[in-house]
């Protein structure tokens, strides 16, 4: 899986019916900077409003998963986005000019190909993965659904469908890697029974259905009266049923091809987690109503998860040790506080603090229940800050940092001798003009000791 970010290397346009509206829509994906995120952008609306790709944004999952943010709607995403998730790609404007998504074949095969001849590129920013090392479930007995997040350095899905259907029957499919997803999974159409179709049709859905752009599995006996009169709604000389139990003159690209979809569909729908995914799916008779309840607990999940503490085993070796961390910051004994670098990205870095009684400090605040200062504390917080900051600039030789300001500081547990402080600082916006604004928490275990917002600026040497 990938490292660092991508996003398109240029525009690619599609045109086509919505599957339920059968309004025509025009799309264009565009590439988007780093850290931007996959957003749809209604421009045929006033203002052209848009609506995050955001499982806490969905409102209708009946036959296909809708979005609605900013007084705009978007529906049937599901495909178009397991494209994006297909071909790692972090950042990127979905603009439409209708409320649904085009069709297409039914697939995501014409999105996979058009991705594929522009090709993607790579962005000066790590991913941000969402790992978990805890597994989550999702149940629904009423409809047999059961669906899991297993943890997983990297990204598999494992679909299981039964059907109840001497046509169907029960049916399996697995994508182990996201290269296999063009050639395996993008071609699966979507698919419906015959005794759905005209339930659909006359509860005002699939408008712009057609034999063309979904496989229709005929599973009861029909005459030849319901057949002409399928042909009629769908405007075709002739409808008839296959061997294999489907419509008209379509071939099923794959034995278990609605399984495959299905699979499809699961993808599309867990990009809603907003991140990419570092785990196994697996998912039994899933559907998009499942699919977003799994999305919104992933996403619970790793919010819970960025509220902890960074993660720290003193195994590792770490990016930076001490007098790597020196040479960028122009400090000596007794105010080389920070002992590590382990985390570095280009918004967040995380730095390790061994408190030891020998520290001078000790001597004299409170000697006998020996106490870290929190000036100190902040100091230290700086100092990993300021690494992050030296680490924006190409020379960074050439740079001081400074200490600004503080705000919202709270010391919130006493930081004692034999205590290791992991200490994250957090980018709050970009750096203008210099000044840096970041969030820094310090940790002791799980436990949150101090807290602050930080202000720091960085200025060239005369």
């Amino acid at each position: 899986m990938n490292t660092k970010q991508h996003t398109l290397k240029d525009s690619i346009s599609f045109s086509g019916k919505g599957l339920h509206t059968g309004t025509r829509v025009n799309m264009t994906l565009r590439p988007a900077g780093i850290d931007h995120g996959i957003k749809f952008k209604r421009v045929d609306i006033e203002g052209e409003p848009t609506i995050d790709a955001d499982a806490d944004l969905v409102v209708d999952v009946s036959r296909g998963t809708t979005l609605e943010q900013n007084g705009a709607r978007v529906s049937t995403v599901e495909h178009v986005l397991a494209a994006v998730v297909g071909y790692q790609i972090d950042n990127i404007i979905i603009e439409l000019d209708g409320p649904e998504i085009p069709i297409m074949d039914g697939s995501a095969l014409s999105f996979a190909e058009k991705i594929e001849d522009i090709g993607v590129e790579e962005q000066n920013a790590f991913r941000e993965y969402i790992e978990l090392d805890h597994a989550i479930y999702y149940n629904d007995p009423k409809r047999s659904v059961e669906m899991a997040f297993l943890p997983l350095d990297d990204y598999r899905v494992t679909v299981m469908v039964d059907y109840n259907s001497n046509v169907l029957g029960s049916q399996h499919a697995t994508l182990n890697e996201l290269a296999d997803f063009k050639k395996e999974i993008s071609p699966c159409r979507t698919f419906c029974f015959v005794h759905e179709l005209e339930f659909l049709l006359n509860q005002g859905l699939i408008k712009g259905g057609d034999l063309d752009n979904a496989v229709v599995v005929v599973d009861r006996s029909v005459t030849d009266e319901d057949l002409k009169r399928l042909a009629k709604k769908f405007d075709k000389g002739e409808i008839i049923v296959k061997e294999d139990g489907v419509l008209n003159n379509t071939n099923l690209r794959f034995k278990n091809e609605p399984a495959r979809h299905k699979l499809l569909d699961v993808m599309g729908d867990l990009a809603l987690v907003g991140k990419p995914i570092k785990g196994q799916i697996l998912a039994a008779r899933p559907g998009h109503a499942a699919n977003v309840e799994l999305a919104k607990k992933i996403k619970k999940a790793y919010k819970a998860k960025k509220k902890s503490a960074p993660k720290y085993d003193p195994s590792e070796k770490p990016l930076l040790n001490s007098s790597e961390i020196y040479k960028a910051l122009p400090h000596e004994h007794p105010f080389k506080l920070v002992d590590k670098i382990i985390y570095l990205d280009h918004k967040s870095v995380v730095g390790v603090k061994n408190v030891a009684i020998s520290e001078p400090y000790f001597q004299g605040h409170f000697p006998d229940n020996p106490v870290m200062p929190g000036v100190l504390q902040l100091e230290t917080m700086a100092q990993v800050g300021g690494i992050f900051v030296l680490n924006t600039v190409e020379d960074p030789e050439n740079y001081w940092t400074f200490f600004m300001g503080v705000n919202n500081c709270k010391f919130r547990k006493p930081v004692v001798p034999g205590d290791t402080l992991v200490i994250k600082c957090e980018l709050l916006a970009p750096i203008k003009r210099g000044i840096a604004q970041m969030k820094g928490e310090a940790y002791v275990g799980d436990t949150l000791v101090c807290e602050a917002e930080i202000l720091a600026n960085i200025t060239r040497k005369s």
